[in-house]
């Protein structure tokens, strides 16, 4: 709790740190605090320039953040959540404390120099670099860093955006990738305490200033399912849009990477000249889109042109997140969808903005495929919750269609692309690509759905698995029964308690011969007892039984 608490501030002080140099980049490159509000004006420090400032804005930010970032921390380039994921997933919570340091420069660099990327994946990164150098410190268990990195994560977010719900979904849901209480008070600990600092920084103010909006007609329900529906296409489109633009830039640089992000620069103030209003996160430009400034083409085109800038940004080596890219592409997508809408149905559509609200978390949703955060989070940020109901509707639709749509999300896309999966072996880990059919052990004798729990209770106590299959009459497999169920269910009053195996046997996560045994290795750690049945690929059968013990035996087994 007291570490919690430790990384929650330093969390809290670092979003603090990074804000101000994004604000004081900003004003340098550009002479506004935030120049996507006042597009197309010229920069004060150079009036001889008029707009094209941009042109050169983003070369030299590049020029300063490129050495910085190949020099000290390559893992600094890019988004920032998909390393920390992988941190937590295979390198025990292990981030180097410099990233830290190096992750502020470079982020604010670059946004403040015209980057259109967001800041919650570098808060992120920051966060959880602190969570896991204090962690170092201290000595910490594996388990404890990483629900430190966890914490660092939370923090951030809370800090950054005065969401404390949000930070703590999204470091459960994105970061550590369970639920768990032990999880939840020690992020929540870390994002109030984050939450405190920020809000005495910059007060306790809502993302966006939202007038009141109300479900009055329920055909609406039906609009804003639509609406879900469509956003995930887009949130897919926006990470495909992503990479191949970073393919594009890998394929066309061939100088030394530190140069890159100086000479891409030069492609990215061509974007900025021809739309200024891709300077820098463009918060002020998602507001006006939720009020209804603009018509539905330039909408449009304010749509493709976030897609390319963001893309452009990362693609030549820029530093910053895509979880603001995403809500302004979802607002954008939600307010020509609601004027759309307006002018078909003017009677039962309702407001415009209550779809740009709707369209932000949905695209959110279908790219990164996390609803909850999704929700929390948009909540959070506007302080609307009269638009709950049809925004989880929305979201949970997102996320059901960007799963039929795609394996992977905007964050696990980057890793896959490396190689990397995140349910898979660490690079060079003694337990990878075995099957399970080469360590099973012997299948130990099923037990007839008809054995009386009683006589179950001592064939289960000699067998040592704590587990055993059964079968019916015919010598079916129908599933497994642990000593857990049947001690659980001899403790019950007789009167309507289970008799029989049968009644308590249950089929667990299937584990099949030819699979490979890191796969299966989540469904051993999730079973009740001490192993699981193999069965044969093609019928079903069980063939073997593969244990904690047996799959130790791999590494016996590797070469």
């Amino acid at each position: 709790m007291a570490l919690a608490v430790m990384v929650g501030a330093g969390a809290g002080a670092g979003s603090v740190v990074f804000r101000w140099c994004i604000k004081t980049f900003t004003h340098f490159f550009s002479g506004h605090a935030d120049y996507s509000a006042s597009p197309g004006a010229s920069n004060p420090h150079a009036l001889w320039l008029g707009p094209y400032f941009v042109l050169l804005a983003p070369v030299v930010g590049g020029l300063l953040y490129g050495p910085l970032v190949n020099r000290f921390a390559k893992e600094a380039r890019g988004h920032g959540v998909p390393e920390v994921m992988l941190a937590v997933a295979q390198r025990g919570g292990r981030i180097s404390p410099k990233v830290a340091v190096v992750k502020t420069l470079a982020s604010a660099l670059c946004i403040g120099s015209g980057g259109s990327v967001g800041r919650e994946g570098p808060i992120v990164q920051i966060g959880s670099a602190l969570g896991s150098t204090l962690g170092r410190l201290t000595k910490v268990t594996e388990n404890r860093m990483k629900l430190l990195v966890a914490c660092g994560a939370a923090g951030g977010i809370a800090a950054t955006f005065n969401a404390p719900l949000a930070g703590v979904f999204f470091a459960m849901e994105l970061i550590l990738g369970t639920f768990s209480a032990e999880a939840f008070g020690a992020t929540v600990l870390a994002s109030v305490t984050a939450s405190v600092i920020g809000r005495a920084t910059f007060g306790d103010v809502a993302f966006l200033t939202l007038p009141g909006f109300h479900v009055d007609h329920l055909v609406q329900y039906g609009l804003f399912a639509a609406l879900g529906v469509l956003a995930a296409g887009v949130g897919v489109g926006f990470s495909r849009v992503l990479y191949l633009i970073e393919d594009v830039c890998d394929w066309l640089w061939r100088g030394p990477e530190w140069l890159r992000p100086t000479v891409g620069g030069l492609a990215l103030g061509a974007v900025l000249l021809a739309l200024p209003q891709m300077y820098g996160v463009g918060y002020p430009v998602l507001q006006k889109a939720t009020e209804g400034g603009y018509a539905v083409g330039f909408l449009l085109l304010l749509l493709v042109g976030k897609m390319l800038a963001t893309s452009l940004t990362i693609g030549i080596g820029g530093s910053g997140g895509v979880f603001a890219p995403s809500l302004f592409i979802g607002a954008m997508l939600g307010s020509a969808y609601g004027i759309g809408v307006h002018h078909l149905l003017p009677a039962s559509a309702g407001a415009v903005g209550a779809y740009a609200l709707v369209g932000m978390g949905a695209v959110f949703a279908g790219a990164a495929r996390a609803p909850i955060t999704a929700v929390v989070i948009l909540f959070e940020l506007t302080g609307e919750y009269s638009i709950i109901l049809p925004l989880m509707l929305a979201i949970v639709l997102a996320t059901a269609t960007s799963h039929l749509l795609t394996r992977d999300t905007v964050y696990t896309l980057k890793l896959r692309r490396r190689g990397i999966d995140l349910e898979g072996p660490a690079p060079g880990a003694r337990i990878g690509t075995q099957h399970v059919g080469a360590v099973m052990e012997p299948l130990p004798p099923p037990l007839p759905s008809s054995t009386a729990l009683a006589d179950s209770a001592d064939l289960l106590s000699l067998s040592g698995h704590g587990a055993l299959p059964v079968v019916d009459d015919t010598g079916r497999y129908v599933g497994v029964v642990t000593a857990q169920a049947v001690a659980e269910a001899l403790t019950e009053e007789p009167e309507g308690a289970p008799t029989l195996v049968g009644q308590l046997a249950e089929p667990p996560a299937p584990v099949t011969a030819d699979e490979p045994l890191t796969q299966a290795l989540h469904a051993l750690l999730s079973a009740a007892g001490t192993g699981v049945p193999v069965l044969d690929t093609d019928h079903g059968k069980p063939v073997g039984w593969l244990s904690h013990q047996s799959a130790l035996r791999a590494v016996h087994a590797t070469p």
